[in-house]
């Protein structure tokens, strides 16, 4: 199956991939660029920040909840206006908003990590119901946030050392024991980036570098992977009527000379279904 290009824009470093369940449209950042695009088949448009942004979880059909460099926000997709919501490492200038996806309990997890990817100085928090609370500290780069069906167990990976943890989660979707390595990508020399994980419990994540977005089953064992003309792919999302179509976004900056469609957002059709993105409860 063939990757098709939904949108000629260059994200200088795509991310936060979200189909929006009310609206039927898809929404993706760029992080460098400071942008929030949305897509709904025909049109496409876009809000400016003036700082970085990285993911989203929506609230209603006309608001989202944004991760920014500093702050979690409720955006006004109306008419752009937009109100603080958290502080997330506001104090600290050398970090910011990276990989996060709403949890079934209506959470947001949300990734930080230091500009450059510096070991160590990131993190995991999760906003729920008006709080923030940091889960996981001492993360280079976290990505692959994403939850199995029956909203008992999260995955998160650490991209700068090439694993993907699991940790069980309670009624309310706080972690409850320590996670444990569930995938080990080093000696293969993947690097997982964002993820998601379909109806079936199947684990999709980027591969940062590889050009690919790879499935592993429930059970962690590699079932198949889909090659993308851009080698550094960052995160995947289901979306589509029939959550069938596997949207992708991609980097420019850092890719090889010369590659044509780094930094594209791409859409594969495929035969699995993604599972609908859960409501942000404010």
């Amino acid at each position: 199956m063939g990757a098709d290009v939904i949108s000629q824009t260059t994200c200088e470093l795509g991310e936060g991939p979200l189909w929006h369940p009310e609206r039927e449209t898809f929404f993706w950042f760029d992080i460098k660029g400071h942008r929030l695009y949305e897509y709904d088949g025909e049109v496409e448009r876009h809000w400016q920040f003036d700082r970085p942004v990285s993911a989203a979880g929506w609230v209603d059909r006309d608001t989202l909840l944004i991760a920014t460099s500093r702050d979690l926000i409720r955006f006004d997709l109306t008419d752009g206006s937009h109100a603080h919501l958290a502080e997330l490492e506001a104090d600290n200038d050398a970090t910011r908003s990276n990989d996060g996806r709403a949890d079934p309990q209506g959470g947001f997890w949300i990734g930080t990590m230091e500009s450059q990817g510096a070991d160590g100085q990131g993190a995991i928090y999760r906003y729920y119901r008006g709080t923030v609370r940091r889960l996981f500290p001492d993360i280079s780069i976290p990505n692959a946030i994403c939850f199995t069906p029956d909203g008992r167990h999260a995955h998160f990976a650490d991209t700068g050392v090439g694993k993907v943890w699991r940790v069980a989660l309670d009624a309310e979707g706080w972690p409850q024991g320590t996670p444990e390595l569930w995938l080990d990508l080093r000696s293969e020399g993947f690097n997982p980036d964002g993820a998601v994980i379909d109806a079936d419990g199947n684990f999709w994540n980027a591969q940062w570098g590889a050009g690919r977005v790879a499935c592993y089953g429930p059970d962690g064992r590699f079932e198949h992977a889909f090659r993308l003309p851009a080698s550094l792919t960052t995160c995947p999302a289901f979306g589509g009527p029939g959550l069938n179509r596997l949207f992708v976004t991609s980097a420019a900056g850092g890719a090889p000379a010369g590659e044509a469609a780094a930094g594209r957002t791409f859409a594969i059709d495929t035969l699995a279904r993604g599972q609908r993105e859960h409501q942000v409860i404010l």
